[in-house]
C-alpha cells in the first residue's frame, strides 16, 4: 500500500493545490496500490469522490498533518508516504516530498512574518528525513538544493501541465477588448508594475484590463487597488470557477504575466492551452516553462512592458504566431506524464528495499547451504 497525503482536497484551490490535484487523478489510473487520506471538510468534492479519499483523524490542517497522519501511517505499517503539497509530516522518514519554490525566501515582503516563519523552519527537518524531494522546474531544483544544501541528486523534477478542458473556443459576446491577468496579488506577482504599464498606454481608450484570482491573508499588496481606482477599465474579477476562467482566457486580446518570481507558473500554460497569445517577464523559471512562445519584457522595466503590450496590442501577425507556438509549447506538458515519474520514483525506493531483503536472503541461503556441505 502507498498512501497519499490529500490534504489539500480541503484547501482553497491555488497552483499548489492544482498539481497535487491532477497528478493524483492521473496516479489513481496508473496505479491499483494509492490510498487517499485526507482530514475531513473536503472543499474539492468531485475529486475526493474520483480519488475515493478516506477522511481520518480529528484534526485539521497542520495539526492532522503532523499529528493524525502520522498516528495512521504507524498504525498501517508505516508504508511509504506521497506528499504532494509544499508541506509534509516532518518526522515521517519513508516518505517523498514535494516543495514548489522557495518564493517565501527569495520574495518575503508577499507573506506574513509569520507563513515565512513556519516554512523556514519546517522544510530544513523536512528535508533531512525524507527518501526524496519533487519539485516542479529545474530552476527550483536549482534554488532550493543552493538554500538548503540539499543535494541535487536527490530532487527530481514534475512538472505542472493542463487538463484538457482548456480549449481554444470562441471569444466572450459583447465584451470590449481586453488584456488578461491571473494571479493571486501578492507583491511578487508585479500587479502594482502591470497596472502601470496598462495607464502608459495611449490610444486604447476601450481597452481594459481584466485580473483573476482572489488574495490570501498570507499575501499582500496594498497598493493595487489605489492604483486599479485610477481607471475604471481595471476590472477585478475575484475567484473564477474553470468555466469562467476558461472563458476569460479564450476572449483575450493577450494574456499578461509580469512575476518575478515563479517556481513554474500554470497561468500561461491555461492561456497557451486556451489559444491566447502570452507576454511574460523574462524572469526565474518563466523562460524555462514558455520558451520560445512568448514576447519577453523586463518585468522590473514599467516602459518596456507597456511596449510589449503596445506592441502585442497592434501586431496582428505576432499574435497569431505565438497562438501557435503556444498551442505547440503546451503539448510538451501532460498531467499523465506528471503522474508517470511520480510513479517511476515510487516503483524505484519501493525496489530498493526489496532488492536489499532478498540480496540478504540469499547471502543467508549461500551460508546456510554451505554450512551443510
Amino acid at each position: 500500500m502507498i498512501v497519499i497525503n490529500a490534504r489539500f482536497l480541503t484547501q482553497e484551490l491555488r497552483g499548489v493545490q492544482r498539481f497535487a490535484e491532477q497528478t493524483c487523478l492521473a496516479l489513481k489510473q496508473q496505479r491499483d496500490d494509492v490510498v487517499f487520506v485526507a482530514p475531513h471538510g473536503i472543499k474539492m468534492h468531485d475529486s475526493a469522490r474520483a480519488l475515493d479519499v478516506q477522511c481520518i483523524g480529528r484534526n485539521s490542517g497542520h495539526l492532522w498533518e503532523q499529528l493524525d497522519l502520522p498516528l495512521y501511517l504507524k498504525r498501517q505499517g508505516s508504508p511509504l508516504l506521497i506528499s504532494l503539497c509544499s508541506t509534509a509530516p516532518l518526522f515521517y522518514g519513508n516518505q517523498i516530498a514535494t516543495h514548489h519554490d522557495v518564493t517565501y525566501v527569495r520574495h518575503p515582503e508577499s507573506y506574513t512574518r509569520m507563513f515565512r516563519l513556519l516554512y523556514r523552519t519546517m522544510t530544513p527537518i523536512m528535508l533531512s528525513r525524507i527518501k526524496a524531494l519533487l519539485t516542479v522546474s529545474n530552476f527550483s531544483k536549482g534554488e532550493i538544493s543552493q538554500f538548503y544544501n540539499y543535494p541535487e541528486k536527490k530532487i527530481f523534477v514534475v512538472p505542472n501541465a493542463v487538463s484538457g478542458a482548456f480549449q481554444p473556443g470562441p471569444p466572450l459576446k459583447n465584451e470590449p477588448e481586453y488584456l488578461l491577468a491571473v494571479s493571486s496579488p501578492s507583491a511578487h506577482k508585479n500587479f502594482s508594475r502591470m497596472i502601470q504599464a496598462f495607464l502608459m498606454l495611449r490610444d486604447h481608450d476601450d481597452l481594459e484590463l481584466h485580473i483573476v484570482g482572489g488574495a490570501s491573508d498570507v499575501f499582500a499588496d496594498d497598493n493595487l487597488q489605489r492604483l486599479a481606482s485610477r481607471d475604471r477599465r481595471i476590472r477585478f474579477l475575484g475567484r473564477l470557477n474553470d468555466d469562467e476562467l476558461i472563458a476569460q482566457y479564450q476572449g483575450a486580446t493577450a494574456f499578461v504575466f509580469p512575476s518575478l518570481y515563479e517556481g513554474f507558473g500554470i497561468p500561461p500554460l491555461e492561456a497557451q492551452a486556451c489559444g491566447c497569445p502570452v507576454l511574460a517577464a523574462n524572469a526565474a523559471s518563466i523562460p524555462e516553462v514558455l520558451q520560445a512562445s512568448a514576447l519577453y519584457f523586463d518585468p522590473m522595466d514599467v516602459t518596456h512592458m507597456a511596449s510589449a503590450m503596445e506592441r502585442i496590442l497592434t501586431d496582428l501577425p505576432l499574435r497569431q504566431s505565438l497562438r501557435r507556438r503556444g498551442l505547440n509549447n503546451v503539448a510538451r506538458f501532460s498531467w499523465d506524464e506528471s503522474a508517470r515519474r511520480v510513479s517511476q520514483r515510487i516503483d524505484a525506493l519501493l525496489n530498493q528495499p526489496r532488492d536489499r531483503r532478498a540480496s540478504t536472503g540469499n547471502d543467508a541461503l549461500r551460508r546456510e547451504s554451505s554450512s551443510k556441505l
